[in-house]
């Protein structure tokens, strides 16, 4: 991808926050946007260091994670093509509470802060925008936390493969390919599991006639049968 010629105003059009934007407001946005290319494994930010913008992913993946004191990592979100993060550390203009790594070969978009304050202040409904961003982000991390504490370890790996699908009133029987964006080892970590009970669950799985694994691809054969599946 030629950097130069990569159009950001039309690209951040195409992202919820900003889909509503004219294009006057866009580039005026645009003009405090940076393009960064980052090979696989290398560290965006670290925790603790200073955070005056937030974080787009255009291509590519990225893990947010902690480290605890003996040095054991624990992933809280993986990232992918256009997925956001850092906006409300941003905002309360806190150091990083997390430290960010890439998963394989990424682009990110850094939007910096002075040009996001000074659109919320000339434009409310950009404001609810954010508000409305930062709430989903919330939400998400409240449905993580009662998962955590409420669900099995089969019960999360099930969530993570069927995604969306979890929600709906009543889950249709569709048989559907899911790809591991990222490395068994992240996923389990996201989930709080081991990677060891990660692939336990998988082969259980399997067993049951549920899912076909397929290095990173999982066959799932039928989605309402794996979504009312009864762990051992």
């Amino acid at each position: 991808m030629n950097l130069d010629q990569f159009n950001i105003p039309r690209y951040l059009a195409t992202l919820p926050l900003f889909s509503h934007m004219n294009p006057a407001e866009l580039q005026r946005l645009a003009a405090g946007c940076q393009l960064r290319r980052f090979e696989r494994g290398k560290l965006v930010f670290r925790q603790g260091e200073p955070c005056e913008e937030f974080h787009v992913v255009v291509v590519g993946q990225i893990k947010l994670f902690v480290l605890s004191p003996t040095g054991t990592e624990k992933v809280i979100e993986l990232c992918g093509p256009g997925h956001s993060f850092a906006e409300a550390v941003m905002f309360m203009g806190m150091p990083y509470v997390v430290s960010a790594q890439t998963l394989s070969d990424t682009l990110l978009m850094t939007i910096d802060k002075r040009v996001v304050l000074a659109e919320i202040a000339a434009n409310p409904s950009f404001s609810l925008r954010m508000l409305a961003g930062l709430s989903r982000r919330l939400h998400g991390l409240i449905k993580d936390v009662e998962a955590y504490a409420l669900h099995s370890g089969v019960q999360r790996v099930i969530g993570y493969l069927l995604g969306d699908r979890l929600n709906e009133s009543e889950i249709a029987s569709e048989t559907i390919t899911v790809t591991l964006p990222v490395s068994k080892a992240a996923i389990a970590s996201r989930l709080s599991l081991t990677p060891e009970y990660f692939s336990r669950v998988l082969n259980e799985l399997e067993t049951a006639g549920l899912i076909q694994v397929d290095k990173r691809d999982i066959r799932i054969a039928d989605t309402a049968r794996l979504a009312n599946y009864q762990p051992r």
